[in-house]
């Protein structure tokens, strides 16, 4: 998974991985030490997340089914739980200062690419998106 900010033209991640399932949800960046530079995870159905567990502090971006940014968080540390947001479909998880060096702000638009992007899988996962809305 790509992710590319085209509202600034910035990079946010170049190589991630995308949960699409409730356990690869669930179990997030648990048992990670951090995330790489230019690392991301992309989880999808996500309207709230925590860092109950988690080893650091990770900036995280909520987007909307168009992948508009509806809320964003810098340096959630661990042992902390997000806000719910409603209009949220999916959350991006990445590195702490990452939203900061990009200047991302909320109404940016997110340009994500899966790895291995076909559009078989690419319909299959914003037909995922979709159905959580």
């Amino acid at each position: 998974m790509q992710a590319l900010n085209r509202t600034r033209n910035k990079k946010l991640a170049e190589k991630g991985t995308v949960a699409n399932r409730p356990w690869l949800r669930l179990r997030g960046l648990l048992g990670r030490s951090a995330l790489e530079p230019h690392e991301g995870l992309l989880l999808l159905g996500t309207k709230s997340i925590h860092t109950i567990g988690m080893r650091f502090a990770i900036d995280a971006l909520f987007l909307d089914v168009d992948r508009q940014v509806v809320h964003l968080i810098h340096a959630l540390t661990p042992f902390h739980i997000s806000p719910f947001i409603g209009t949220s479909a999916m959350v991006l998880e990445l590195p702490v200062g990452t939203l900061k060096e990009t200047d991302t702000r909320v109404g940016d638009w997110i340009e994500l690419t899966l790895a291995e992007d076909t559009p078989s899988k690419t319909e299959r996962v914003w037909t995922e998106i979709e159905k959580v809305e």
